[in-house]
């Protein structure tokens, strides 16, 4: 979608007369040297086929139409295979970083509001040979305190270097590892912990105090509690029975002799290496049984989609390693010997809300070269640098729109533009540290005009995935040469993929123009089902004639010619409406994202009503200056539960909707705007930030009752 162009025509004719001149004069050289023909050849082919002939599938890559990849390298079929692997390989190459903190302060806001501001140093770095180190005296400590191969273990923490070392400890000593999210309630917390009877967690010195400590007593096979951080803290109020240690104090009783040398378990490719649970968007967290083998495929599946993945890279670790893209990207980094900086949303970028001003984020520090991101943070980057042109001055504006357009118009025919790079996107660029050559987005789908904006500002493609902790995150990822935008690639060499039709929503293989149905995953990374709930893997889970094991994701998909899948729909998300309408309340909510006005949507109907509601969490700075043009004084609390601002919001809303087509019956009639931003700590959005649609309804209950006139 170009951005529009309001500047005088016969500057305009002068300016695209310039640019025609310099594009003559370059074109030549570039071209050869660019190898910008084989970029576009390589968009244009066909990326995968089904092997049956069938519309339906079974779709599979072009290089993995005989068999599907399942490992990296022969005979590493397991997590503790693949360390060893790269740290024999890559002995003294930094391996995961931790910035120092150099000083930490309260500062006090406008509003009364204290906010906690660090200045951070730089980054200390661990090799890959003592990376080994220190997980194996990690492991082996764990093994002195009683734990024992194929018993679980838990890790309950932020994601950090000490989340990975004791990750890989617990794949070492064959010890399946729970993950939980750090933003799950204490009631999922302990589910999860009891479901899976834990006698040891890891878990951080904060989150121990703040959700831990008041649900231990729930837990009552817990014997030890390992936290990460390294200064010693006495721990009052913990129950008897239960011991402390940290996690350095675990290294060192490991790294005694007696300890070492004691043969640890050998992990098969079928033992669990991971019981992952889900924040979920429904109900209690179901923990995924994912075995070696399901990992090892996924990141041989992942890794074969990043073009010249080698050990110069470096990765920024932010997202949550308890969620299932997160951790699958950085064990792809590890098994190609790449560095992984951490981080936090908190302190990613200079303006990131911890930073102190005038001090350097993480991006700018690191300069990662791969970065993975959903689409949630690359929405708020498109909106941030979009408010701030519009702020800039009439020149200035021009120039950037110009150059906008013009780089969409040349990176369709698969030319890059060295010249706009340098001159108009640099700035932007420089927001994620200016190295960054692939940014991979997964979770959710991603809009239109949101990767148009990051492949055109940012100077690098976005890979789009799909993906589910049902497969290990891998199902597809689009290639780096593909600009295409709402498809998410091609199925990866791990997996294959199936179309199921479905008739209640009106999606068939025999559609025109091309094939649709539910998506259905099959391969060596689809893993061995939910722990200890038979009834839900009998539902979600087959195996077929052939022995492969297949998942039925729930959502619904459309192939196109060249083998590239969109996601179109989902079975959760549809609703019929009073008038037998069928409404996909997640198209609702895509399209509605796009509005500058908006910074969340959530989409409702009752199959007993005729019309579709949405609650809405505004842009503070749009709201702000709507609310200065209709004249509306109060709080932001006063300001979003006032009619009148409701009532424009709405009607912005709708104009929105309609130039985009949709239908009138998708178009929300009411709304109710938020006060409150919805982030994981409320409950109310997973850690991915989907939206957990249950509890939304849930709170807005009484909002609900009155937009359908029951109030």
């Amino acid at each position: 979608m170009k951005l529009k162009e309001d500047i005088n025509p016969l500057l305009l004719q002068v300016f695209r007369s310039v640019v025609w001149v310099y594009s003559v004069i370059t074109f030549i050289p570039w071209y050869f040297f660019s190898g910008a023909g084989n970029n576009l050849e390589r968009a244009r082919r066909i990326k995968a086929c089904s092997v049956s002939g069938h519309p339906a599938g079974p779709y599979r890559a072009v290089n993995s139409q005989e068999k599907l990849a399942a490992w990296l390298h022969p005979s590493v079929d397991t997590l503790d295979k693949m360390f060893e692997y790269a740290a024999s390989r890559f002995p003294k190459r930094d391996c995961v970083g931790t910035r120092e903190v150099l000083s930490e302060e309260d500062e006090l806001q406008p509003n009364g509001k204290v906010f906690k501001k660090v200045i951070l140093g730089n980054y200390n770095w661990l090799s890959y040979e003592e990376t080994y180190e220190a997980a194996n005296n990690f492991g082996s400590g764990l093994a002195a305190l009683g734990q024992t191969p194929q018993c679980n273990i838990a890790i309950f923490c932020e994601t950090r270097a000490e989340w990975m070392v004791a990750a890989l400890a617990c794949f070492m000593y064959n010890f399946p590892l729970v993950t939980l999210y750090s933003t799950l309630g204490p009631t999922a917390i302990a589910h999860g912990l009891n479901e899976t009877e834990i006698t040891h967690i890891i878990t951080s010195k904060d989150l121990l105090q703040s959700r831990l400590k008041a649900i231990v007593c729930d837990m009552p096979r817990l014997q030890y509690i390992i936290v990460v951080d390294s200064k010693p803290t006495s721990w009052p109020n913990i129950p008897r029975g239960i011991m402390v240690y940290s996690m350095d104090a675990v290294k060192e009783m490991g790294s005694k002799p007696d300890n070492i040398a004691v043969d640890r378990s050998q992990s098969e490719s079928s033992d669990i290496a991971v019981i992952m649970y889900t924040s979920g968007s429904t109900g209690i967290p179901k923990g995924v049984m994912i075995s070696h083998g399901n990992i090892i495929a996924g990141i041989t599946g992942m890794a074969e989609r990043l073009p010249n993945l080698n050990e110069t890279d470096t990765y920024i670790g932010y997202l949550p390693l308890a969620h299932v893209l997160e951790l699958s990207a950085e064990l792809v980094c590890i098994s190609h010997g790449c560095r992984i900086g951490y981080s936090s949303p908190q302190t990613l970028a200079d303006q990131s809300t911890k930073i102190k001003k005038g001090s350097k984020g993480d991006t700018s520090v690191l300069k990662p070269t791969l970065m993975a991101a959903v689409p949630e943070i690359m929405d708020r980057i498109y909106k941030n640098v979009m408010t701030k042109v519009e702020e800039m001055s009439k020149l200035q504006k021009t120039l950037f729109v110009l150059a906008y357009n013009y780089k969409m118009e040349q990176i369709s025919k698969g030319y890059s533009t060295p010249l706009c790079d340098s001159l108009v996107f640099k700035r932007v660029r420089a927001l994620l540290g200016g190295n960054t050559r692939v940014l991979l987005s997964g979770g959710a789908p991603l809009s239109a005009a949101t990767q148009h904006f990051m492949n055109i500002c940012l100077c690098c493609p976005v890979g789009q995935g799909y993906g589910l902790t049902e497969t290990c995150g891998a199902g597809t990822i689009s290639e780096i040469w593909d600009y295409s935008t709402g498809r998410v690639g091609a199925p990866l060499v791990c997996s294959e993929m199936t179309l199921k039709d479905w008739e209640e929503g009106g999606y068939y293989s025999t559609d025109k123009p091309n094939p649709r149905g539910e998506i259905l995953i099959g391969g060596p990374n689809v893993t061995m089902g939910y722990y200890k709930n038979e009834t839900k893997n009998q539902e979600d889970f087959f195996v077929d004639e052939r022995g492969q094991r297949w998942f039925c994701t729930g959502d619904i998909g459309e192939f196109y010619p060249d083998g590239c899948l969109k996601i179109i729909d989902r079975k959760k998300d549809l609703v019929k409406l009073q008038a037998g309408e069928y409404v996909s309340l997640g198209k609702v909510e895509a399209v509605l994202k796009n509005c500058s006005l908006i910074d969340n949507i959530c989409a409702y109907a009752n199959s007993d009503q005729s019309y579709v509601i949405s609650f809405v969490v505004p842009n503070h700075k749009q709201l702000m200056v709507l609310a200065e043009q209709l004249q509306v004084r109060g709080t932001w609390e006063e300001m979003c539960n006032n009619s009148q601002m409701e009532k424009e919001v709405l009607r912005i809303i709708t104009e929105a909707a309609l130039s985009a087509q949709m239908e009138r019956f998708e178009i929300p009639k009411k709304i109710r705007l938020s006060a409150e931003p919805w982030t994981p700590e409320t409950g109310l959005v997973t850690d991915a930030f989907k939206l957990k649609r249950k509890a939304l309804k849930t709170h807005y209950q009484d909002d609900i009752e009155r937009m359908y006139g029951g109030k």
